[in-house]
């Protein structure tokens, strides 16, 4: 079956441009024979070592931030408060740690609650994310990847300061935080 998935390219252009790029691309998650699919409608921009909100900042490198480091197109996923898995995207080049945080997806198929994506949290439950994804490729996997989905016009892209990371200073109000305007399907702050 043939598939519209974004090429390697893509994943390794500059990480706000990538961020800004998804809004609009079908992330899709086969399970078993179905396809669950949902268009990113929120996403948020982490630009490596000197941001201090990133997981990077200071050229850290642990077991759980190690596939950041890796060439963009990879799935980085981890678990917040102990509670809910958080999916992230890397970009740029092997060894430049940068990634892009999926916030919200608007459901395309299989919904019973439409506001079922609409969060980083929900989507990773809706799609039944977990850590055995962690590093997974998106250009090779079967079982979940990225394609070409909808045009946004830059008019209806909107940039915000990013959620929850007041500890992080100042690099707390970048405008690295990107969704799709009047979207209903955008968290809820």
């Amino acid at each position: 079956m043939k598939t519209n998935k974004l090429s390697q390219k893509f994943y390794t252009s500059a990480t706000l441009n990538v961020s800004k790029a998804l809004l609009g691309k079908y992330l899709v998650r086969r399970i078993g024979k179905k396809k669950f699919i949902g268009k990113i409608v929120e996403t948020e921009a982490y630009i490596g070592t000197k941001d201090k909100a990133s997981h990077t900042f200071g050229g850290k490198i642990t077991e759980r931030n190690k596939v950041e480091y890796l060439e963009g197109g990879r799935i980085y996923i981890y678990l917040c408060y102990g509670i809910h898995w958080q999916l992230n995207i890397t970009t740029e080049k092997a060894g430049k740690p940068e990634c892009v945080l999926i916030r919200a997806l608007e459901p395309i198929s299989f919904v019973k609650d439409e506001r079922v994506a609409s969060g980083p949290g929900k989507l990773c439950k809706w799609l039944k994310l977990n850590k055995s994804f962690y590093g997974e490729d998106l250009i090779k996997s079967k079982r979940i990847w990225l394609e070409q989905g909808e045009r946004i016009k830059k008019s209806q892209i909107v940039a915000a300061q990013r959620i929850g990371i007041d500890y992080a200073g100042w690099w707390a109000k970048k405008p690295w935080r990107f969704f799709i305007k009047d979207n209903p399907f955008v968290s809820k702050i």
